[in-house]
C-alpha cells in the first residue's frame, strides 16, 4: 500500500453500512453518467438498497468503504456470479468489480488501487480468477496499471430506447 493510502480507513462493508453504499451507488452513477443533481435517481436508489440487502446477506457482492476518520472518502465493490463452465474458465465463477470510487480530493493518493486490489484479494480468496470490469476513460489507466486488458471479443445487445 502507499504511503497515503496507508492513512485511511479500509472497512468491508456490513448490512448495518446500506445507507452509505446506496449514497455511494448513487455518486459514483452521477459522475460516471455525468448525471446533473437534478436527474431522478429514486429506482436506481431503491433497487440499489433491495439489491445490496440480499447481496451482502447472501455473499454474492462484497464492498469496500474508505473513511479518512469518520467521512467516508472511497469505495469499491465486487459481485460474484456463476456461468456455465468453459475452457479458460473450468469452474465458471466469475466476479465483476463496480461502483469504484473515490472523492476528487483524495485521487492521486492510492486509494483506488489500494481498493481494488482488496477486492481482487478477496476474489482469489474464493477461487475466482475471471475478473472483469467496466471502466470510465478516467479509471481505464488505474486498470491497466493494476493488470487489466481490453476484451475483443465480448459484445452486449443495447437497450432499445
Amino acid at each position: 500500500m502507499t504511503g497515503a493510502a496507508m492513512n485511511f480507513t479500509y472497512k468491508t462493508a456490513m448490512p448495518e453500512d446500506i445507507d452509505i453504499l446506496v449514497t455511494t451507488r448513487i455518486e459514483v452513477l452521477r459522475a460516471a453518467n455525468k448525471l446533473d443533481d437534478d436527474v431522478d435517481m429514486t429506482e436506481v436508489a431503491v433497487q440499489s438498497r433491495a439489491y445490496y440487502e440480499k447481496a451482502l446477506k447472501d455473499g454474492s457482492h462484497t464492498a469496500i468503504l474508505v473513511y479518512d476518520k469518520e467521512k467516508i472518502i472511497g469505495a469499491g465493490g465486487i459481485s460474484y456470479f456463476e456461468v456455465m463452465p468453459t475452457y479458460h474458465n473450468p469452474t465458471g465463477k466469475k466476479a465483476y468489480i463496480m461502483n469504484m470510487y473515490t472523492n476528487p480530493a483524495y485521487r492521486r493518493m492510492g486509494i483506488a488501487y489500494h481498493t481494488l486490489s482488496l477486492l481482487v484479494e478477496n476474489a482469489k480468496n474464493k477461487g475466482i480468477d475471471a475478473i472483469s470490469l467496466e471502466a470510465t476513460e478516467m479509471g481505464r489507466p488505474l486498470y491497466e496499471k493494476f493488470g487489466f486488458t481490453g476484451m475483443n471479443d465480448e459484445m452486449e445487445l443495447k437497450k432499445s430506447v
